[in-house]
């Protein structure tokens, strides 16, 4: 699978007359060749430190893009859900109130429905102000996660970076990065 799609990469990169890249230059690494190399032997180094690069990184770049668009998908859905974490918090609070103002009501004989009423107005309050403190606290945690993933991401292409560098060097290129 790699290979194939090495073959289209390679297929892309070897028409420059249409704007097209290098495979560095897919990945924001310029190269510049110090010895003698033509393009088609750039090409060729290039797609050899590719592999080499993955094989000894763990990390194929094509790949980490893919798991950050994933990645990025996950945090809207997470933070769409966060935001949902509290509703329904009053409504549970005033029946919550309602029942344990009934309850004192009857125990002090008091109006059963005057201590529901009294209950359930503050449990509306209590219970919106956990909602809203749930709902906060999820959308901070979706927001870490996000943040985890994206600077997992970001490292993983670093040290790809790094060896793709180290191989092209190795082959008498200029690299950064």
């Amino acid at each position: 699978m790699r290979l194939i799609l090495l073959s289209i990469v390679l297929a892309l990169v070897a028409k420059p007359a249409l704007g097209q890249g290098s495979l560095a230059s897919t990945m924001e690494v310029y190269v510049f060749p110090t010895g003698t190399q033509d393009q088609a032997q750039q090409q060729a180094d290039e797609a050899a430190c590719y592999e080499w690069a993955v094989s000894n990184s763990g990390s194929d770049p094509f790949d980490l893009q893919k798991q950050a668009e994933a990645d990025q998908q996950a945090a809207a859905a997470e933070m769409e859900a966060a935001q949902s974490a509290g509703s329904g918090a009053g409504a549970k609070g005033a029946v919550r109130g309602a029942a344990a103002g009934a309850i004192i009501g009857e125990i002090a004989d008091d109006d059963a429905g005057q201590g529901a009423a009294y209950g359930a107005a503050l449990g509306v309050v209590r219970g919106r102000r956990k909602g809203r403190k749930a709902e906060a606290a999820a959308q901070e945690q979706a927001a870490s996660d996000a943040a985890n993933a994206a600077a997992s991401t970001e490292a993983q292409m670093e040290n790809f970076k790094k060896a793709f560098s180290v191989c092209l060097e190795a082959k008498e290129y200029l690299v950064k990065y």
